[in-house]
């Protein structure tokens, strides 16, 4: 039995650290999985502030459509809450269809207003031409479809777009009330590097 008990404690001991080590690497300090770094290593430069103006084609009618409703509004709405649509819209030089498309402006907006027309934009514009192919602009925002100017949000981005930020001003160039069709042209203000 006394060649068994200094066995038993060195087990003990060494089971005892083992745990104690789990134990404080599962738990940590809240500094474990943070840790500052160089932004040259990312690649990050000087900001730099750029301006686009893009045309949003949504088109809900025909035989191609760009923006299908995926959830119904309630019945009896004036607002067509509850409405949900996925878009992968063109994104255009200009108001025209027909005009240098660049990219596309992929996600949903959904009706989010009980009062008034007032939508929940989130859509990446994709960019599909030139210096920015393969890029992306990230927005999310309250866009109140019949005020003049609507103001949203850029929340981000990816490729040359990483840490974007910055803004969008929304304002119709056209709608056609029976189809729904719509042309809404977008200046994007964003900060990136």
């Amino acid at each position: 039995m006394a060649r068994i008990f200094p066995i038993l404690a060195t087990q003990f001991t060494v089971f005892f650290i083992l745990s104690f080590f789990t134990i404080n690497f599962a738990i940590g300090d809240d500094d474990t999985f943070v840790r500052s770094m160089d932004r040259k290593l990312l690649g990050v430069k000087k900001e730099k502030l750029s301006h686009f103006r893009l045309y949003w084609h949504d088109i809900v009618s025909g035989r191609n459509p760009s923006s299908i409703a995926v959830v119904q509004p309630v019945t009896n709405s004036s607002t067509f809450f509850g409405l949900i649509s996925m878009i992968d819209n063109p994104l255009t030089l200009g108001p025209k269809l027909s005009s240098k498309m660049v990219g596309k402006a992929q996600g949903f907006y959904s009706s989010a207003s009980q009062e008034g027309v007032g939508l929940l934009m989130a859509m990446n514009f994709a960019f599909m031409e030139g210096k920015y192919n393969g890029s992306t602009i990230t927005i999310l925002g309250r866009n109140p479809v019949f005020a003049e100017v609507r103001e949203m949000p850029v929340v981000g981005g990816s490729g040359l777009f990483r840490f974007a930020r910055g803004y969008v001003q929304a304002r119709t160039h056209w709608l056609d009330n029976k189809t729904g069709d719509a042309i809404i042209r977008y200046d994007c203000y964003v900060m990136h590097y």
